[in-house]
């Protein structure tokens, strides 16, 4: 085997492993695994050099790693929208969310958002049912957005082997 062949392999493991790292990412709600999938296709690209059909399924992976990193933001906080959660609210869970993955990650961000979000509902609306109603539509949506990332991931991955393998 040549050293070409052998950095050609050397290359395709090492960006399928970092888009499997980065897919796997994608369980933990504060990892950017979109983004490491998508810069993983970069940094492939960059090195086999971009052709026509390179240039095609990187710009797809693109738009996908987009959509992908703000269909988070838009399905939890329309699945506690939904549920009549103020915007003061999903703002507390925001902050929260970035408090608690600074100070207790790798899950303390999702703890620290549905507990902000659980104590200004409670407060605006001095039910503790519809406050918990609420909190739980959240969680909900971070399922959901849990289940649409990795999707995405995966699309992305595919396309990536499509480019690496076939084309």
């Amino acid at each position: 085997m040549d050293f070409q062949s052998l950095g050609n392999v050397t290359l395709h493991v090492l960006v399928g492993l970092t888009m499997l790292i980065g897919w796997l990412g994608l369980f933990i709600v504060i990892v950017p695994g979109l983004v490491i999938i998508w810069a993983a296709g970069l940094v492939f690209g960059l090195v086999i050099g971009f052709t026509t059909s390179g240039w095609i399924i990187f710009a797809i992976m693109t738009v996908l790693m987009i959509i992908g990193s703000l269909i988070d933001n838009v399905l939890i906080g329309a699945s506690a929208k939904q549920k009549g959660a103020s915007w003061w609210a999903i703002a507390a869970a925001i902050l929260g969310a970035v408090v608690g993955t600074l100070l207790l990650p790798p899950v303390g961000g999702l703890l620290f958002a549905m507990i902000a979000l659980f104590i200004v509902e409670y407060l605006r609306v001095k039910d503790f049912r519809k406050a918990l109603d609420t909190t739980g539509s959240m969680a909900l949506g971070c399922g959901w957005a849990v289940v649409a990332r990795l999707a995405i991931g995966a699309v992305m991955i595919g396309l990536w082997a499509l480019w690496a393998f076939v084309l």
